[in-house]
């Protein structure tokens, strides 16, 4: 099983280090890095984290990491991470 990440949460998660970085850039490379870490984990256990809030399908998972969910698909093969969010803000 391999792990992908989309477009559309590296675009959110670049703009999430860039915020952080404007007060401790050693702070969001640190976030930055364990956030990876904690996601290429998925590939072990990939059924883990809860069942998504935002999506009705035992495939999707969120997985919370300091304050922010990153919603993730398990599909056959790959497991493929679509999304961050900071607490409820995320509609699907």
């Amino acid at each position: 099983m391999k792990i992908e990440f989309l477009p559309s949460f590296v675009e959110k998660l670049d703009s999430q280090i860039s915020y952080i970085a404007k007060d401790k850039p050693s702070a969001a490379r640190e976030f930055k890095n364990s956030l990876i870490k904690k996601c290429r984990e998925l590939v072990e256990f990939p059924y883990k984290y809860q069942k998504s809030k935002y999506f009705d399908d035992e495939n999707i998972r969120d997985l919370v990491f300091i304050g922010y969910t990153i919603i993730y698909k398990i599909d056959e093969d790959r497991i493929v991470v679509f999304a961050i969010t900071k607490y409820e803000e995320f509609e699907a």
